[in-house]
């Protein structure tokens, strides 16, 4: 068959085809999740407390604190190896650093630390700060996570323990006459890895529209060190989720009112959809008085005759 013109020049087209992305062998991922660092020329995110009863905790004991310049604006300039061997303050009352800072007697009692939570691979190492915080009588607990995934069960936990510090050192405090705030701080053993994932997680849940990307900022603006690849980017992201959904289902059940419909009793409108929704049996249509019940002419009531002909011509052997 002799081909057309058409088709001779179609076969006879040299195609080149231009690759836009390098070819790779590796397993697919997500996209990278890429945190600005600070810079001169960058403006640094602007942070305010958010609500004190966002999310459903109530953080009323926050109000007082005072967040105006307190991110550092020239880190780069600023920052020097030796640093990284002591703790920053991320906050007013956080603060950050490795694990020989939560042992240096002088500088909790110079900045006033009230608590300090660690992050450790697994009991019962640093019992050394442990032995330190009682001895200069504050608090102290601990977080055992080995790896990464572990840790992000515990973020949670770990941003009660700091509210529920604070919130006591608040409420001892002003029943007192002298109101002040508690400060916590966060250490692992490197100050740059686990322990920065739980403060980037305690400014997602008490700063207005913190999401990962601006916490991871915050974060390293205060300490220039800290080391977030990729993995805890992405627990962070996933974080996020946890908190907005929180705040959003939250925010839900504040706007509804939770009163009872009307005709309806406190015990009936919380019953159970599985027991209001439960189907009657056949005993119970039999026995209902305004269900008209006929007889047929096999001898069966009717609503018999309507289950036996559910069954006709079916097959319920279970081998065949």
């Amino acid at each position: 068959m002799v081909p057309t013109q058409a088709e001779a020049a179609l076969s006879d087209m040299i195609t080149t085809h231009a690759s836009h992305h390098e070819y790779t062998y590796r397993l697919p991922s997500p996209p990278r999740i890429i945190v600005p660092p600070p810079t001169l020329a960058q403006e640094l995110p602007q942070i305010e407390l958010a609500d004190a009863k966002n999310g459903g905790v109530d953080r009323t004991f926050l109000t007082g604190i005072s967040l105006q310049d307190v991110i550092h604006n020239n880190t780069m300039l600023e920052w020097s190896y030796e640093l990284r061997r002591k703790a920053q303050m991320i906050l007013p009352m956080l603060y950050l650093g490795p694990m020989v800072s939560a042992k240096d007697v002088d500088f909790i009692t110079r900045e006033g630390i009230t608590m300090v939570l660690g992050v450790r691979p697994k009991a019962p190492s640093m019992n050394g700060v442990v032995k330190s915080a009682q001895n200069l009588g504050i608090e102290s607990a601990m977080i055992d996570a080995p790896t990464y995934w572990e840790l992000v069960s515990h973020l949670s936990h770990a941003v009660c323990l700091i509210d529920r510090h604070l919130e006591l050192v608040h409420n001892l405090s002003a029943a007192a006459g002298t109101p002040q705030t508690g400060k916590v701080l966060v250490f692992c053993e490197s100050g740059n890895e686990k322990s920065a994932a739980v403060a980037a997680a305690y400014l997602m849940n008490i700063l207005h529209d913190c999401d990962h990307i601006k916490a991871m900022q915050v974060v390293l603006a205060q300490r220039f060190c800290v080391n977030f690849d990729d993995t805890l980017k992405d627990l962070l992201r996933s974080y996020w989720d946890i908190v907005s959904a929180t705040r959003s289902v939250a925010g839900s059940a504040a706007a509804t009112p939770q009163t009872p419909a009307k005709g309806l009793t406190m015990s009936n409108h919380f019953q159970s959809p599985s027991s209001s929704a439960r189907k009657r049996t056949m005993g119970e249509i039999l026995a209902d008085e305004d269900v008209d019940v006929e007889m047929g002419m096999d001898g069966r009531c009717e609503v018999e005759s309507w289950d036996h002909l559910r069954f006709q011509g079916r097959d319920n052997s279970p081998f065949r």
